[in-house]
């Protein structure tokens, strides 16, 4: 994938998100006034169903929007924001978020750490935890569980040429990561085990 190629598809990423946002923010809205008329009453499993997966869309929305969007050099993103999105994303699921940090990160960084989330998702199919650290300058996502499923071949482009030609549409964020990781002038690394896998970014 071209520079160019890669900077529109950000565009176009960002653009789907920023018009998906709304609406699902208003269901979301109309929900909430719904329980409000209803506070003396139980939620009906339906409405509750309802609700849960609007939060849940929406949280993945923000997450997208972070990963796949046009990141400018000079934008900066709140650790509070990218926290509340990774709470959001794992929220009532299989997989857990550990997010520490406390300090503000540039917006390209978390572009690069959202992408290394999902591509650790990709290979928890049976749960499992992912956790951020930085040190000296450098982070390390660190994703472990009881059964993963890795793929050797496509983790093979976190550090390497990635070859898009052959990763399907659920696998682009290893395209993505391993592409705007060069382009930023850091170093990606990423080693697999049966029950970890450490991702290296910096």
């Amino acid at each position: 994938m071209s520079d160019d190629r890669a900077a529109l598809a950000a565009l176009v990423g960002s653009r789907l998100c920023h018009d998906l946002i709304s609406p699902i923010s208003a269901i979301q809205n109309g929900l909430e006034l719904i329980a409000l008329e209803q506070a003396s009453a139980a939620p009906a499993p339906e409405m509750q169903l309802i609700q849960d997966s609007c939060t849940n869309a929406t949280a993945r929305i923000r997450l997208f929007r972070v990963a796949f969007g046009s990141a400018g050099s000079e934008q900066v993103m709140s650790s509070r924001d990218m926290a509340d999105i990774l709470a959001g994303v794992t929220q009532g699921g299989r997989i857990a978020a550990t997010w520490t940090l406390a300090e503000d990160l540039p917006r390209f960084e978390a572009q690069l750490l959202s992408l290394a989330f999902l591509c650790c998702e990709s290979a928890l199919s049976a749960g499992g935890e992912v956790s951020f650290a930085r040190m000296d300058g450098i982070w390390q996502i660190v994703a472990s569980g009881p059964r993963m499923r890795i793929e050797p071949e496509i983790w093979a482009c976190l550090g390497g040429p990635a070859v898009v030609e052959e990763i399907s549409p659920s696998r682009v964020q290893f395209a993505l990561l391993s592409l705007f990781a060069r382009e930023s002038g850091m170093g990606l690394l990423a080693r697999t085990e049966e029950t970890r896998i450490d991702i290296r970014i910096g």
